[in-house]
């Protein structure tokens, strides 16, 4: 296995060890951004010398004795809206195209530069982060498929081998959603749990920061520094504990029997089901819910979101609004529109929903849903048809099972949990009371454990290895447990 195909957990205990260094891990891990992302587009920009330099830095301070933890050494790319010391935030949007490099590094930055790691550059978003696709970033399996949004270049480079982990943000989806649609991992964290500081937002009152990862083992590593957990221990610290042998005996998993499973695609379905049917076989007790005011869902999260966006772009728009690309602009001018009354109404709405889903979860630990009810669209699809006649926009159809840990700002984790025919990944979403991470990352390892024990397993509707990919394939991602290889890409099958 190359350097660059590591899980962060795995690079971790190989640098403790000695038998990895942080250099020879980031070289790696920089070739192989020199040989994919000409046909991925995950990067805004990459910062070689400075991750080179940075990872002596780190070989000499361990060499030496003082290794900060886990991420110590670990090369990693940040989504261009938080602010880096040094560097500018380009939002990936021409608004920005002569902004200024940060005076301070956003809190994030500041907590992951402490505890060691590498940074490699910074990752695409959709322009703002006001988007489900990142246009300019193509999917890790698939190029000819959307990466998903808005953190898609993040997503990408986990998935394809380059950066070994990453930041998203995540307002109605966008950790999860290019998560899900490139088999990789990605936790939404308590809202305010990680603190956004220095970091361009979308719409303040449902932004999340988090990580995206290989597995569910290396989100919880990241969360305990992005929670400015104890560096110097080596572990995480007790908001992300890991189960000793995988058993959810006496924990409940909710299934949803509404709004969570209703247009969504038989083969996402069917893989979902499955995985929650492992859940119950690790002990977790099965508990029918049913999922409060969902006819309020898409109104709740577009009121309060679009008005917000707008407030915060209101200078610029007027300025210069030719700058900003079509589907944004219009989403802004459009907050403009939206009166002061129907905002409050929104707020109104979160603050009851909030009250349904604190009711719902005294009846369960944890609920487990589908994360995105489609797989990864074409780039030039724009609308999903349901098997009862409807239609819908891609974007509202990655958002809507996303939406309500938004809403609610309950942690949420998406994990790989098989993949359709075509051999592109379908994602589990298990969604948390506020400030039960540990529960989500409990659960989701516990099946990712199950993987793990199987190494030479397909498993029904897994993701195919590097000799079986389909054509148009960038390369072949990780299995949701880990313990397989990242992509390994033929650059040459591309040209």
């Amino acid at each position: 296995m190359r350097p660059y195909e590591l899980t962060l957990a795995q690079a971790a205990r190989a640098i403790a060890a000695r038998e990895l260094s942080p250099v020879e891990l980031t070289a790696s891990v920089l070739d192989r951004i020199d040989a994919v992302e000409g046909h991925l587009g995950a990067y805004v920009t990459v910062l070689a010398d400075a991750a080179c330099q940075a990872a002596a830095r780190a070989e000499e301070d361990i060499a030496a004795g003082r290794r900060r933890g886990p991420l110590h050494g670990v090369p990693m790319g940040l989504k261009d809206l938080i602010d880096v010391a040094g560097l500018p935030t380009t939002a990936s949007s021409r608004v920005r195209a002569s902004a200024p490099a940060a005076d301070h590094d956003s809190t994030v930055a500041s907590r992951l530069r402490a505890a060691g790691a590498v940074l490699l550059g910074k990752t695409h978003t959709h322009e703002f982060a006001y988007g489900l696709t990142t246009p300019q970033t193509r999917n890790a399996w698939s190029h000819d498929r959307v990466a998903g949004g808005s953190s898609g270049g993040s997503a990408v480079a986990v998935a394809a081998g380059e950066a070994t982990f990453a930041l998203g943000t995540d307002t109605g989806g966008s950790i999860r959603v290019p998560a899900a649609l490139n088999g990789v991992v990605g936790l939404k964290p308590t809202h305010g749990r990680v603190p956004a500081r220095g970091v361009t937002p979308l719409s303040w009152s449902l932004d999340h920061v988090g990580p995206i990862t290989r597995t569910v083992e290396d989100a919880g590593l990241v969360l305990a520094a992005l929670l400015g957990g104890a560096a110097d221990t080596g572990t995480a610290p007790g908001p992300t504990p890991r189960p000793s042998d995988g058993s959810l005996t006496g924990l409940r998993v909710g299934v949803p029997r509404n709004h969570y499973f209703d247009r969504v695609h038989p083969e996402v379905e069917q893989a979902v089901r499955a995985a929650i049917d492992t859940l119950g076989e690790l002990g977790a007790e099965l508990v029918g819910v049913d999922i409060p005011m969902t006819k309020y869902l898409q109104a709740t999260q577009w009121g309060l979101m679009v008005p917000e966006a707008t407030a915060y772009h209101e200078r610029t728009l007027r300025t210069s609004p030719e700058l900003y690309a079509d589907d944004v602009r219009t989403l802004l001018e459009a907050g403009g529109l939206v009166p002061a009354g129907d905002y409050l109404r929104a707020r109104r709405s979160r603050t009851l929903m909030r009250a349904a889903w604190t009711r719902l979860f005294r009846t369960v630990d944890v609920i487990a849903a589908p994360t995105v009810p489609a797989t990864a669209a074409r780039r030039d699809q724009q609308t999903i048809r349901w098997p009862d006649g409807s239609e819908e926009s891609v974007s509202d159809a990655y958002v809507r099972l996303s939406a309500p840990a938004n809403i609610t700002g309950m942690p949420a984790l998406t994990l790989p949990v098989g993949a359709d025919t075509t051999g592109l990944p379908i994602g589990m979403q298990l969604i948390g009371e506020p400030f039960g991470e540990a529960t989500v990352v409990r659960v989701g390892h516990a099946y990712e454990m199950t993987r793990a024990l199987k190494p030479g397993e397909r498993g029904k509707g897994m993701p195919p290895h590097a000799t079986g990919t389909p054509p148009h394939t960038i390369g072949t991602p990780p299995h949701a447990t880990g313990t397989h290889p990242a992509p390994a890409a033929q650059a040459t099958s591309l040209r």
